[in-house]
C-alpha cells in the first residue's frame, strides 16, 4: 500500500498540487506550479517531491461523459511522460468536474466566513485535493 501520494491537477497555466495519505485517508492542498509554453515549474515540483517523498504520483485525466479523452489529455500525457524522470510510479484517475467541485467547496467556505477571496491557485490546489481523495477512495 502506498503511504503518501502527490496528486496533480494539470492545467495549461497552473498545476494544482495536493498530498494524500493512505494511513489517514485524508488529502490536503499544498500549492500550485506555474505552467507555460516553456513547461511546468519543475524546480518547485522537485521541492514538493523531496519534501513529501510520495510513493506515487496521481495525475487527473479529464474524460468526457462517454469515457473518451478531452482535448487537454494530449498535453497531460506529454506531462506524464516527462514526470517519469522522477522514477516514481504514476497513475491517472478521471478528474471530470473537479475544478467545478473545487469552486463550489471554496464558495461555501467563503459564505461560512472560513476564507477570504478565492484565488485561481486555490481552486487548482483544491481540485488536486479532490483528485487525491478520489484515488484514495478507489484504492483503499
Amino acid at each position: 500500500m502506498k503511504d503518501i501520494i502527490l496528486a496533480l491537477d494539470f492545467g495549461l497555466r497552473r498545476i494544482g498540487c495536493a498530498i494524500g495519505q493512505n494511513i489517514t485517508g485524508t488529502a490536503n492542498p499544498i500549492g500550485m506550479l506555474s505552467n507555460s509554453n516553456n513547461g511546468p515549474d519543475w524546480i518547485m515540483l522537485e521541492k514538493y517531491i523531496d519534501e513529501w517523498k510520495p510513493s506515487i504520483l496521481v495525475v487527473g485525466l479529464p474524460l468526457h461523459e462517454d469515457g473518451t479523452p478531452s482535448l487537454i489529455c494530449n498535453d497531460i500525457r506529454k506531462f506524464i511522460s516527462k514526470l517519469e524522470k522522477f522514477n516514481i510510479p504514476i497513475e491517472t484517475i478521471d478528474e471530470q468536474y473537479t475544478s467545478i467541485e473545487a469552486k463550489e467547496i471554496l464558495k461555501k467556505e467563503r459564505q461560512l466566513g472560513l476564507r477570504g477571496k478565492i484565488k485561481k491557485e486555490t481552486i487548482d490546489a483544491t481540485a488536486a485535493t479532490l483528485i487525491a481523495k478520489r484515488w484514495l477512495n478507489k484504492n483503499s
